[in-house]
């Protein structure tokens, strides 16, 4: 939103200076962006051409004398070179000194030679001042123009340019009124509009009107007969070319004048280019318009339109059309004011890719009680500038205003903003902002002005009242200190989840971040693709169902890794996986992928030889370390072959804490997997599933206990048992530890063999046992009873015998 500060003036009897203006502005909510303050008109002199004589060197150059005043070269004329067909002695125009810069020619004047000649600046054209597009001449003022003053202030072009960020709340600040009567409020001076005085008009208005749209909630038309249209005065092309908009005709600028004057956007009908009655309905199947911009608009079946007998003639709320406007040869005009649904402008606009000014304010919302008004003030410029004669206003459904009324109780002020407001300032304030107030003891009963549609509650009063008190009046508070020692702020899960991501990347794996959806065909292959899971519109063909497992993206983000010549690669992500679309079944799930020879201990080819390639110890140990991380005991972990069927029977297990609870699994992948999801080359995996961890204990202190060494010597004792092939050697090594909790510190498998000599379907399993007496030095006698109990309970586990 822009404005030229003598236009605020208008409205605004103040002396404040422009800063402090912008200043206000700003603590009121209307953000000021920028200020044209016009300095680069204010080096331009008038100047008077003394004598004119043909330059030696060229036919179309002359050789000017120009007086610039007292003020400039000692009050000595100055030579100019100048080109212009119009420039004599004589004349009085606008010089550029050396150091100046021309706007209309982006260029900096400097004291120069023209074909010899030298040229001590240089007389301008409008166009070189970006006045107007006329470059015929130089500027030509009148002879009783002062020479030596600053053409700017002779012109008027000094008035400073003030540009504004509207909020969309904020309808009332589309227009300078509304501006202004915000500073008025806020004690910047006195809002000086005088009420809009009716028109009264002879006669009907000809043109009749039928409203069949609900988009329209109020519609005003008046004729003005014998208008005589032309360009509009120069204060107004001013004003108007100042923000940006180009003067057209006085009919047309009349309406773009008042659309930033005072919010309230209207329209022009040349009356002898309009057939039979206005029509204001919804466009019909194939309907286009060409517009005032000259483009062409198919418009959507249903958009809001105006139309005669001879079809569309403006798109309601946003844009007339060609057909039908104003141009020099207008006599008879039809002005137009009114009213239209804010949502319903704000779809037509978007869905026709128009941005136009009345759209703007449309669908913000203009005050429906300046329908009329509005008209009658377009209608009373129209005869000041153009003439004629109007006819009385035709007025249809027009939608009554009805005024809300709100309670403000006083001390909200203080609850919502902490400032102290005495309840007759906040009284005052708000009537001065054009709220009718009713005052008690303790609230009052507030009355909202037809243009504030933004209130709709006692905390947009208060707002108000804090608006104008001033923002920066509020000081800030510290928040109160609710326990003496912070409390955890991460839940359990969170913890989880960040302690596992710190885990697998330390162990070498690179965290990826892939799409909650696979293939269905991926989704099948990890015991998902049900139906249930099947997105109704996906973003890809191959993104069709919620991933059953993170395994598949990895495995795909590996395979494409290797395509491009990374083919050891060991990723981890930590996301959310879908078995059904009830709540319960989201899982938060720790996976990793690794490929080829991307082991922990490194990959690739070395010259002491060439890395393994992963397999499902791998897969093993990065799980565990997940799950320790995660806070889970893993010396009471259990291990179980196999896993599902995307793993490798064979070569794959699950990890669970007691006979039901399943915390991951892991292993390589089953070949016909890989081959479904079209990858080849050595994979292993994990997942843990982390929802599944137990809550850690909560303990009275985080204090670590006191460490307590042994001072006696470990001793270590080798024992190998012969089982069945189908016995895990965790069970070996859960039983040797449970044989004395206090003496057994470690229990190490060291040796598995299987060979003829045992018997078919045996095998044997030494392990390593670790005692660590803490009390006395331990005896032959000790360390044979305590062998005897670590046989006996390996015995009882597995069914073996101890290896003779």
């Amino acid at each position: 939103m822009k404005f030229t500060l003598s236009w605020l003036k208008d409205h605004l009897d103040t002396d404040a200076e422009i800063a402090e203006i912008a200043e206000k502005l700003t603590s009121l909510g209307l953000e000021v962006e920028a200020i044209d303050d016009k300095a680069a008109m204010r080096p331009f002199t008038i100047a008077r051409v003394l004598t004119a004589t043909r330059h030696p060197d060229a036919d179309k150059l002359q050789v000017l004398t120009v007086d610039a005043g007292p003020a400039v070269n000692g009050g000595k004329p100055l030579q100019v070179v100048c080109g212009a067909p119009n420039a004599r002695a004589g004349l009085v125009g606008v010089l550029g000194l050396p150091g100046t810069y021309v706007p209309g020619l982006d260029v900096t004047l400097g004291v120069g030679k023209i074909r010899g000649v030298e040229s001590h600046g240089m007389m301008c054209s409008e166009r070189e001042l970006e006045l107007s597009d006329e470059h015929n001449g130089i500027i030509d003022l009148p002879e009783d123009a002062p020479v030596g003053t600053a053409f700017a202030d002779y012109a008027d072009l000094a008035d400073p340019v003030i540009e504004i960020g509207l909020t969309p709340n904020r309808p009332d600040a589309t227009g300078i009124h509304g501006i202004a009567r915000d500073l008025a409020a806020a004690g910047l001076g006195t809002l000086k509009t005088p009420p809009v005085a009716p028109i009264e008009g002879e006669g009907e208005c000809p043109v009749a009107v039928e409203v069949e749209s609900p988009v329209c909630q109020g519609f005003a038309l008046r004729l003005v007969r014998g208008v005589t249209n032309g360009p509009s005065p120069a204060w107004m092309q001013k004003r108007l070319a100042a923000i940006g908009l180009r003067p057209i005709n006085a009919l047309v600028d009349v309406t773009n004048y008042l659309t930033f004057d005072r919010g309230r956007p209207l329209h022009v009908f040349d009356a002898a280019k309009v057939a039979g009655a206005l029509h204001v309905r919804g466009a019909r199947a194939g309907e286009e318009i060409v517009a005032l911009d000259g483009k062409t608009y198919a418009l959507p079946e249903g958009t809001c339109v105006i139309a005669d007998d001879n079809g569309v003639e403006s798109i309601a709320g946003i844009m007339g059309g060609e057909a039908s406007g104003c141009d020099e040869g207008t006599t008879d005009v039809l002005v137009e004011s009114a009213l239209w649904e804010p949502i319903a402008i704000a779809r037509a606009g978007r869905a026709l890719g128009i941005i136009t000014d009345a759209r703007y304010r449309f669908e913000r919302g203009v005050d429906p009680a300046f329908d009329e008004p509005g008209l009658d003030l377009a209608t009373a410029l129209i005869l000041e500038l153009c003439g004629g004669e109007p006819t009385r206003a035709r007025v249809q459904s027009m939608k009554p205003v009805t005024p809300k009324r709100l309670s403000l109780p006083f001390a909200e002020v203080k609850r919502l903003t902490g400032l102290e407001v005495e309840p007759e300032r906040q009284a005052r304030i708000l009537t001065r902002l054009g709220f009718a107030v009713e005052a008690g003891l303790e609230s009052a009963e507030v009355t909202v002005p037809s243009w504030r549609p933004d209130i709709d509650g006692k905390a947009d009063l208060v707002e108000e009242v804090m608006r104008l008190v001033g923002v920066d009046r509020i000081e800030p508070q510290p928040l109160p200190a609710l326990a003496g020692v912070g409390g955890r702020i991460l839940t359990n899960a969170q913890i989880r989840d960040r302690a596992a991501r710190r885990a697998l990347a330390a162990r070498g794996m690179a965290e990826a971040v892939t799409y909650s959806f696979v293939s269905h065909e991926a989704a099948s292959a990890f015991g998902g693709g049900s139906d249930a899971l099947r997105l109704e519109n996906p973003i890809a063909a191959d993104l069709s169902d919620m991933r059953p497992s993170l395994l598949p993206n990895l495995i795909l983000a590996a395979h494409r890794n290797a395509q491009r010549g990374q083919g050891d690669t060991a990723l981890f992500e930590v996301a959310a996986l879908y078995r059904s679309p009830e709540p319960a079944g989201q899982r938060r799930a720790a996976a990793g992928v690794r490929r080829a020879t991307a082991g922990h201990g490194g990959a690739g080819r070395d010259w002491a030889g060439n890395a393994a390639p992963v397999g499902v110890f791998d897969a093993k140990a990065d799980a565990i370390a997940a799950l320790e991380a995660a806070g889970v005991p893993v010396d009471r972990l259990q291990f179980e072959a196999p896993a599902s069927d995307w793993y490798h029977p064979g070569r794959s297990g699950k990890i669970k804490l007691g006979p039901k609870t399943v915390l991951a699994e892991y292993g390589e992948f089953h070949p016909r997997t890989l081959k479904r999801l079209g990858v080849t080359g050595a994979y292993a995996g994990f997942e843990v599933f982390l929802d599944e961890a137990p809550e850690p204990k909560r303990k009275a202190t985080r204090t670590k206990p006191v460490l307590a060494l042994s001072p006696f010597q470990p001793v270590r004792r080798d024992f190998a048992f012969v089982v069945g092939a189908e016995v895990d050697a965790m069970k070996i090594v859960r039983a040797a530890e449970g044989a004395d909790r206090k003496l057994v510190s470690e229990v190490r498998v060291f040796d598995v063999f299987t060979g003829a000599s045992l018997g078919e379907g045996a095998k044997s399993v030494a392990i390593e046992v670790t005692l660590n007496p803490a009390e006395r030095t331990l005896t032959d006698e000790d360390l044979e009873a305590l062998s005897a109990r670590i046989v006996a309970a390996v015995e009882k586990a597995t069914g073996g015998t101890l290896r003779a």
